[in-house]
């Protein structure tokens, strides 16, 4: 009986020893880093979004004009 409470003193002193340390460390990503990532992803979003608008606008868009027209004209 002593073994087993001397073992599970023993488990648990090294748990809080663990969790002591995992609460002290300190390397993980600061606030400058996600604020960076934030404005790149902000900024590379909106590039590719002004893209594909300008893509649209200028092929896809007319031809899909000229269809549609091309359906509603009964005089030819």
């Amino acid at each position: 009986m002593k073994n087993k409470l001397l073992k599970s003193g023993i488990k648990l002193r090294f748990i809080k020893n663990r969790i002591v340390d995992v609460l002290k460390d300190n390397s993980g990503q600061g606030a400058l880093d996600v604020a960076i990532i934030c404005i790149l992803s902000i900024v590379l979003g909106s590039l590719v979004l002004a893209g594909l608008y300008a893509i649209m606008d200028g092929t896809v868009m007319p031809s899909v004009k000229e269809k549609i027209e091309g359906l509603f004209n009964y005089s030819g």
